[in-house]
This record gives C-alpha cells, sequence and structure tokens, in this order.
C-alpha cells in the first residue's frame, strides 16, 4: 500500500491593500473596530485593498479619504510592509499584501459618511490608541506587529 498523496495548496489571490498609520497631535493612532458574524471583533488601521489599476499610493489615498474623510495628494513613503494568509469578511482565502504609510493628521475629527455599505456593518466603532495601548488591547488589533511597526518610526 502507498502512502496518501499530499493534497495541493489551495492557491490563493494575492489582496494588494494599502493601509496608513493615522496619528494625531498626541501621538496615537487610528483604529476601526470590525464587528462580523463570523470571528472575534477585531481592530483594523484605515486603507483597504487597491482597486483595478491602482497603485499602492492612489488606493492609501482614496481609502483615507474614504474611510476618514481625510484628503491628502501624498501619502509619503511606505513605512513597512507586511503580509500573510487570512480569510476577508467575504469568506475568500487570500494571501495579503500590504504596505502601510505613515500620516500625520492635527485634528482628530473622523468622518465615515463615505464608508461602503459593507463598512457601515461591521466597522461601527474607531477610536485614537495611545501606543502603550496596542499591545494590552484584549481584542486583536491588525497587523499584529504594530508595536514593532510603531517603535521603528519612533
Amino acid at each position: 500500500m502507498s502512502a496518501p498523496e499530499a493534497m495541493p495548496a489551495i492557491a490563493r489571490r494575492v489582496r494588494r491593500a494599502a493601509r496608513i498609520l493615522l496619528i494625531d497631535q498626541s501621538e496615537r493612532i487610528l483604529a476601526f473596530r470590525f464587528t462580523a458574524p463570523d470571528r472575534p471583533p477585531f481592530w483594523c488601521l484605515p486603507g483597504g485593498e487597491c482597486e483595478s489599476g491602482e497603485d499602492f499610493v492612489q488606493a492609501a489615498i482614496r481609502e483615507l479619504a474614504e474611510e476618514t474623510g481625510i484628503a491628502i495628494s501624498d501619502p509619503g513613503a511606505v513605512v513597512a510592509r507586511e503580509g500573510g494568509d487570512f480569510v476577508t469578511l467575504q469568506g475568500e482565502p487570500v494571501r495579503g499584501d500590504e504596505c502601510f504609510f505613515l500620516v500625520r493628521v492635527a485634528a482628530a475629527q473622523i468622518d465615515t459618511s463615505s464608508h461602503t455599505e459593507v463598512e457601515q456593518a461591521v466597522m461601527r466603532e474607531h477610536r485614537w490608541f495611545a501606543r502603550d495601548e496596542i499591545a494590552s488591547w484584549p481584542e486583536t488589533i491588525y497587523p499584529e506587529r504594530l508595536g514593532a511597526i510603531l517603535d521603528t518610526l519612533a
């Protein structure tokens, strides 16, 4: 009797996304709380998937405006890049490729009126986190290496 054949690995689509490390005048970072029926609540930085034909910079500018109401013309250089396998809120297994941009703002006013229907359903809360709150927060904050990324910017 021969050994069973290994199951072929599931090919995952690469999901390119831009994320914004949005930091206010008090050195706090903005995150949104996601509540979905199929997983525990978690927090994530503003940003999202690149649209067709869009590069990371264009996605960062668009996503920041859509999710926070903050308009910028240039998010600056990529300050970190993260990846990993996960399942989207729509249930699609993907391999993430996320570029992070640092954007500083003087005012902490956030406008969520341009959120999509999906965002309105799952992103009902946002908050500014002090850096020392991140490591001990009781819910997951993505990226999980956020503290280490912020330490490289100090």
